[in-house]
This record gives C-alpha cells, sequence and structure tokens, in this order.
C-alpha cells in the first residue's frame, strides 16, 4: 500500500517490542520500500524499580544501523532490566544508547502530552528541551494525532505552540 501512496519508506512501531522486525524487512524490501525499524517504547522514571507502574510513551526510530543496534540494545534491556507490567527503559539508559535513534513525543501517553495536561506549557516545555538534549539537536520531534478526541485536539493546539519555541 505504501508505494501505492508514492511512500519511498515506511516506518513500524510496534508496542513496546520489536517482535514484527523481520516479517516488516521482508515484506517491504519485496515491495521496494524502504523499512526504517521502531518501537514504542515505555520510559520509566527508574527502570530497576519494581514498586511504581508509572511509564511513559516515547517512540524511536532507527535512523541507520548504529540506531538500529541502540534500539535492539534498548528493547532488550526494557525486557531483561526493566520489565514491570512492561517493557521499560529510562533516561539515563536512553541517554548512553540514543545515537542513531530519532525520538517521537508519542500519543497522549507520552510524557510531553501527559506532563501539558497535567501541569501545563511550562513543564512540557522542559521536558521536549531534555529529550531534544538527549538525542540532539534536529533529532526529538513533536508529535500530532489527529485522532478527533477533545483532549489530543487541545494537547496539539499546545504542540504548536510549544514547536514554534523548541
Amino acid at each position: 500500500r505504501a508505494l501505492e501512496l508514492g511512500m519511498k519508506q515506511v516506518a513500524m512501531t510496534d508496542h513496546g517490542n520489536l517482535f514484527g522486525a523481520l516479517d516488516f524487512y521482508e515484506k517491504a524490501k519485496k515491495h521496494g520500500v524502504k523499512p526504517i525499524f521502531g518501537c514504542e517504547t515505555y520510559v520509566a522514571p527508574d527502570r530497576l524499580d519494581k514498586t511504581e507502574r508509572r511509564s511513559n510513551h516515547l517512540i524511536l526510530l532507527a535512523k541507520d544501523n548504529v540506531g538500529w543496534r541502540n534500539l535492539a540494545y534498548l528493547n532488550s534491556m526494557g525486557y531483561l532490566e526493566g520489565f514491570y507490567y512492561n517493557p521499560r527503559i529510562d533516561k539515563k539508559l536512553l541517554r548512553e544508547h540514543s545515537e542513531g535513534l530519532i525520538g517521537l513525543s508519542a500519543c497522549l501517553g507520552g510524557e510531553v502530552a501527559q506532563l501539558m495536561m497535567r501541569r501545563g506549557p511550562e513543564a512540557d516545555e522542559k521536558a521536549a528541551r531534555e529529550f531534544e538534549d538527549i538525542f540532539g539537536k534536529g533529532n526529538f520531534f513533536l508529535e500530532m494525532q489527529p485522532n478527533g478526541l477533545e483532549e489530543q485536539e487541545k494537547v496539539n493546539g499546545h504542540l504548536r505552540e510549544l514547536s514554534k519555541k523548541c
């Protein structure tokens, strides 16, 4: 379908895993489309803390082979060290393995959106700038979703304003 739409590359972001990566790669290559590997990760304050279930979504996309290796490593560590209801990573580990990765702020479950809804625009700007610092300038993007949810529309409006600052 990507070719019909004129797309030369397509990304897939499984929730919390990379289980579909091989099948995705084979199908994309078969149809002449460049696959972009990704994952919708769960970022916890401390991946080793098994008493706090709270985590936020963050999309990671591999932009090269180094990014793929870091994405695979982070995904593995989410299961090996951080698993508590979900495979979780934390910002410390992400900072250590962010080379070659692009970050997206994710859905309403992402930290930027959650802070915006709970604490207001100042808190979400701080989080967005922290992610830009982790991934490097030009490697972190605010994700807007036109899904028709009232809460999402409010967040999208704030994200438009935040994008002018960041």
